[in-house]
């Protein structure tokens, strides 16, 4: 990577209160040039990044050290929602296919990335509704029923889940998946995540914004228009807040919230910065442009 000056306005917080992260240097990474780049993750020790297109088709991993990449899959659907094992050996994605009838099925596979061996968690099914990567397993609900699922030989712990079922959402504890939608079921529902601590739902209300709530419902905070929303910690979320004109996207800045409603801008007007995944032990978060360029901002509390 090499750094970059980008006339980044760093210190500036939307709520005029202390900022959240002190923010230091930003790099760009030296992805393959003229090719469609989306970041689709950034692993915990924040040495490789995960890419794939703007439409999701196919994952690779980037090596931030050595700008290496190894294909992981090229079928529709593998960057999205790709997730990484805690200790960042493992890779979880998706791949879609289609049946005779044009009907698209879901399988949920994992990689070793030592090893290159894929295993197949879940057959291609149409009611694949959620997925949550917890250390080493991967927690899965599909068509209403959980599953937890050890990645590579390691010992499956369950832990709760949310996941997207006809655009609400629903949660599932104690093998028990249920209706959560805490602002209601007129509302759609789309990234859902469970706090580190699995003590709070964060999600995002479409055409309303984004929420965190405790797990039983109670406790809704809005955190606004705050769109992808990742958990940095179990009080910071970082995500993006964009503008579009319908057709093409006119501007895009990464921020940080806090939970107490403070709210800091980490990117600056020259760049339409999007979709950023956090490496919170290495203090990184990575974005994407649309351009296919990728940055990452150093950060520290």
């Amino acid at each position: 990577m090499r750094k970059v000056l980008l006339a980044f306005a760093l210190s500036a917080s939307l709520c005029g209160f202390a900022q959240i992260f002190n923010v230091g240097e930003v790099t760009k990474v030296n992805l393959p040039a003229n090719v469609d780049n989306l970041v689709a993750g950034i692993s915990p020790d924040g040495s490789y990044l995960l890419v794939t297109n703007s439409a999701n088709k196919g994952l690779a991993k980037f090596d931030l050290a050595t700008s290496q990449s190894q294909v992981l899959s090229t079928a529709p659907g593998a960057g999205f929602d790709a997730q990484i094992s805690q200790d960042g050996k493992t890779v979880v994605y998706r791949e879609n296919s289609f049946t005779a009838n044009h009907l698209r099925k879901v399988a949920l596979n994992s990689k070793n990335l030592a090893t290159g061996e894929v295993t197949n968690l879940v057959a291609p099914t149409r009611d694949l509704q959620g997925v949550a990567v917890e250390g080493t397993t991967a927690n899965v609900v599909n068509n209403g029923k959980f599953s937890a699922k050890g990645l590579n030989g390691a010992k499956a712990v369950k832990a709760p889940v949310l996941s997207i079922n006809n655009r609400q959402l629903m949660i599932t504890k104690d093998g028990k998946t249920s209706v959560f939608s805490p602002n209601g079921q007129q509302f759609s529902y789309i990234w859902q995540s469970v706090s580190p601590d699995a003590t709070k739902a964060l999600y995002f209300v479409c055409g309303v914004g984004a929420f965190v709530c405790d797990l039983d419902g109670s406790n809704i905070k809005s955190l606004g228009l705050v769109r992808a929303p990742q958990w940095y910690d179990n009080n910071t979320i970082v995500g993006m807040q964009d503008k579009d004109n319908g057709e093409f996207i006119l501007s895009s800045k990464v921020v940080a919230v806090t939970l107490d409603g403070t709210m800091q801008t980490l990117t600056s007007d020259d760049v339409i910065a999007m979709y950023p995944y956090a490496s919170p032990a290495t203090g990184k978060i990575a974005f994407s442009t649309p351009a296919g360029e990728a940055y990452i901002i150093n950060v520290n509390k």
